[in-house]
């Protein structure tokens, strides 16, 4: 079984991805979360790129800046600000 450059690099991708996974289950803070969320997305994004489908690609970069953008908004409008 010969593997190509690309290969090696979805590889690493995906294990980035599992990481990212674990850290948005772990993370106590929800804005944390969210970011790691981003950064999740992003990687799905290049995987999808790697793999040759730019439409998947652009659909969950599209998707996951929504989806992030809108967690923002609200985790800022229930967070509790402590004085």
């Amino acid at each position: 079984m010969n593997f190509i450059a690309a290969d090696y690099e979805i590889m690493v991708l995906l294990l980035i991805l599992v990481v990212a996974s674990l850290a948005m289950y772990f993370i106590k803070d929800l804005m944390h979360a969210v970011i790691v969320f981003g950064a999740y997305s992003l990687m799905m994004a290049l995987v999808w790129l790697l793999m040759n489908t730019p439409d998947l690609a652009i659909t969950e970069a599209a998707a996951g800046i929504c989806t992030t953008v809108l967690m923002m908004v609200v985790v800022f409008r229930t967070s509790r600000k402590e004085e």
